[in-house]
């Protein structure tokens, strides 16, 4: 069996655990702890290690990341500390963790997962991955090949950054009701969808568990269906990532 370790930086948690390359099928504990805040390098660098070391894990790390990664160099970072810009997270974390690392966006991580294992495997065309969380993250696939870094969260719609008012931590922050959020995700979901005409939605995120609770919110031309390993999309794309 092949195996790989994936984990998973986000705004509000850090999580991690060991990826079945075959299935997308956890074989350990997911083990999660909060973010710190504010989100620093060493306080991050410190928890995603705490994560590692709970599983056992000692081998190559695949990390997904809240912002743009090139090189695995970080070019924003919206909803973690800004001392995080221009730093290299790849070096830093294998240096912490003392193996070698290889990283990604987050919501590009999630979607790899999607299109390899899940939702989306074997689809063709366009197809648009989107992650509600702390902020909303995007993934954008042609015909199975990732175009990266894509931050569709952070569109101008109704405002400076769509995310402030539509991510599912704004929905819990405003108290606002399924049918209140769902008016705002529809707003969005067709922005999106008269930029990129995609073929496919597929949305993540935590708040994916409960995607029979706003999905049949939103009316657009393309199916909307959620993710298939729902919260640990990323786990899983980042395990992928570690052996590409």
């Amino acid at each position: 069996m092949s195996t790989a370790f994936g984990l998973d930086i986000g705004g509000t948690g850090i999580k991690g655990g060991i990826v079945d390359l075959g299935t997308g099928e956890l074989l350990s504990e997911r083990v999660r702890f909060d973010t710190p805040q504010p989100a620093t390098v060493a306080g991050v660098l410190d928890t995603a290690a705490a994560v590692v070391t709970a599983t056992g894990w000692e081998a190559p790390v695949g990390c997904a990341f809240p912002g743009i990664v090139k090189g695995g160099v970080v070019g924003s970072a919206a909803n973690i500390d800004d001392e995080w810009l221009g730093e290299n997270l790849e070096s830093r974390l294998a240096e912490r963790l003392g193996v070698p690392v290889r990283s990604l966006n987050d919501a590009d991580a999630a979607g790899l997962a999607e299109m390899r294992l899940g939702a989306g495997r074997g689809r063709a065309g366009v197809v648009m991955m989107l992650t509600l969380g702390t902020g909303i993250g995007s993934a954008l696939f042609i015909d199975g090949r990732l175009v990266p870094n894509t931050e569709l969260g952070h569109l101008e719609l109704d405002g400076p950054n769509v995310e402030s008012r539509t991510s599912a931590a704004a929905r819990k922050r405003e108290g606002l009701s399924y049918e209140e959020w769902g008016a705002r995700l529809q707003r969005y979901f067709s922005h999106v969808e008269a930029l990129f005409s995609p073929d496919l939605f597929i949305v993540g995120g935590g708040i994916s568990r409960k995607a029979d609770r706003f999905l049949p919110l939103i009316s657009v031309r393309a199916p909307v269906i959620p993710a298939h390993f729902r919260q640990n999309s990323g786990i899983v794309g980042a395990a992928l990532h570690s052996v590409e």
